[in-house]
């Protein structure tokens, strides 16, 4: 008996997505990151507590933050700061700004076109800073919100805007690494974490097939372990003894792997004995012990695979992304928890879509036709046979100048309402976050030239299985045939 594709397809929000051809039978070895990538947070609550650490620390060097308060929905992944004019920004992938804000309020079209009408965001410019992954919402909003501040003249020193975003990231960097904040979540990790019942299978599934999997991770080892058994444990065992406890899925564990360094150098592996105690590392790599840092070489070494044979997954677009790829020749997975919402509206959007696309068509049409009786105007007034098919005369061509101008303003009429819906999809304010207008985004174009594979979740591999294979879809390009 047939299994019906449609059985075996997922929703489209759990599909995965395909930049560049990807067979997973090819794949030996699939390497992951675990924050926001096998251990997914809630985003409001993480980013909150993360905030109000920042916030003390900015307290303490006598800044007047006491009153702010973090706001999830002010900004998103994908956006850029303009450390340079305190701006937040999207772009295109072309580099064009589309939407700004500046710190917190967002500049009209005029201001924005006054500002970047002649500016292009080049990302390997110091002024640029791309917010990578979901850590970056708490420190985009206490950067805007200080840029706020500093132009009302209430911050003591009033530091250029570059200095402020020195000052906010020194101050989340402290955040993330010191013991208080991580403490925190260890404590409560049903309010931080969302659990997800499918994530077991599919690395049991991956590793069943014959794969090798390891984990590398920047977080330390008591927070990677205490993490890792609150995501896992439910669906595996909780003792270590246990041959399905969550070390036992990987062949490898590398913690505080200072990613994106760990595929760029060669620094040595420590071994970890506990959560205070290192050693130099002991012979070979093996199974069952804990590693600190190290470097990309020596796991591709360790497994004996060609850089594409290695599939690694993660949600930070530069560190787990860019690099293992421009680097190792690595195989590539993003994950972007925010997309599964976003293809969810989509999807609730589709009829009005096709809707929008109909009447731009129409648009186009009488908009060439509205060019064509003008150009026909100007050659009658200069003495020259206007373009065949437009009516004969200066009365005839006004007259259908006119309802042309009326059809149009009847259409623009029925476009705006649907045109603003979907520039809300998945963000009220910044809308698609791999959208920028009718263009990629910014967001999208680092996606498409450094991952192989996005998609919403780890589990999502469950559908595509270790033996599926994902072909790229044909590109399209401005000459292609409509349907």
């Amino acid at each position: 008996m047939s299994i019906d594709p449609k059985d075996a397809l997922p929703p489209p929000e759990r599909a995965v997505f395909c930049n560049r051809t990807l067979n997973m039978r090819s794949i030996r070895a699939v390497g992951f990151d675990m924050d926001y990538t096998l251990v997914h947070y809630d985003v409001p609550a993480w980013e909150t507590r993360a905030y109000a650490h920042v916030q003390q620390r900015l307290l303490a060097r006598g800044l007047p933050v006491a009153d702010l308060r973090f706001d999830p929905n002010l900004f998103a992944r994908g956006l850029i700061l303009d450390v340079q004019l305190g701006n937040i920004v999207k772009a295109n992938r072309f580099g064009y700004v589309t939407q700004a804000a500046h710190g917190t309020r967002l500049l009209t079209h005029e201001d924005q076109r006054n500002t970047y009408s002649q500016v292009w965001v080049d990302l390997s410019e110091p002024r640029w800073v791309f917010l990578n992954t979901l850590f970056s919402l708490s420190e985009a909003c206490v950067y805007g919100q200080l840029v706020d501040l500093r132009d009302r003249g209430l911050l003591p020193s009033t530091p250029d805007y570059r200095s402020l975003y020195d000052l906010v990231q020194d101050a989340m960097n402290v955040a993330h690494l010191e013991g208080a904040l991580k403490a925190e979540i260890i404590a409560r990790p049903q309010q931080f974490v969302h659990l997800d019942p499918q994530l077991a299978q599919t690395l049991l599934d991956l590793k069943q097939a014959g794969k090798k999997l390891f984990l590398a991770t920047n977080s330390e080892w008591h927070y990677t372990r205490a993490m890792m058994s609150y995501a896992f444990a439910p669906y595996l065992g909780a003792s270590e003894d246990s041959q399905v406890h969550w070390r036992n899925l990987f062949d490898l564990v590398i913690v505080q792997a200072k990613k994106p360094a760990f595929f760029e150098l060669e620094t040595a592996f420590q071994e970890v004995v506990d959560d205070d105690t290192l050693r130099p590392l002991q012979g070979p790599l093996q199974r069952g012990v804990v590693y600190r840092g190290g470097n990309a070489a020596a796991v591709q070494q360790h497994f004996a695979c060609d850089g594409s044979e290695i599939l690694y997954v993660g949600d930070h677009v530069y560190a787990d992304v860019h690099v293992s790829s421009r680097i190792r020749r690595w195989r590539t997975a993003l994950v972007l928890r925010e997309l599964e919402s976003e293809v969810v509206a989509e999807q609730h959007f589709a009829e009005h879509q096709r809707t929008l696309e109909a009447l731009m068509h129409q648009k186009e049409r009488l908009d060439r036709e509205q060019a064509t009786l003008r150009l026909a105007l100007q050659r009658l007034d200069h003495g020259v046979a206007p373009p065949s098919g437009t009516p004969s005369g200066h009365v005839a061509i006004q007259e259908r100048l006119r309802t042309l101008r009326h059809e149009l303003e009847q259409l623009e009429h029925r476009i705006v309402p649907l045109a603003k819906e979907t520039s809300q999809l998945g963000h009220p304010t910044w809308g698609p976050s791999m959208r920028a207008g009718n263009d990629k985004s910014r967001l999208a174009r680092q996606i498409e030239r450094h991952a192989d594979v996005y998609t919403s979740r780890v589990s999502n591999l469950l559908y595509l299985t270790p033996f599926g294979y994902l072909r790229a879809a044909r590109g399209s390009l401005p000459h292609d045939v409509r349907p």
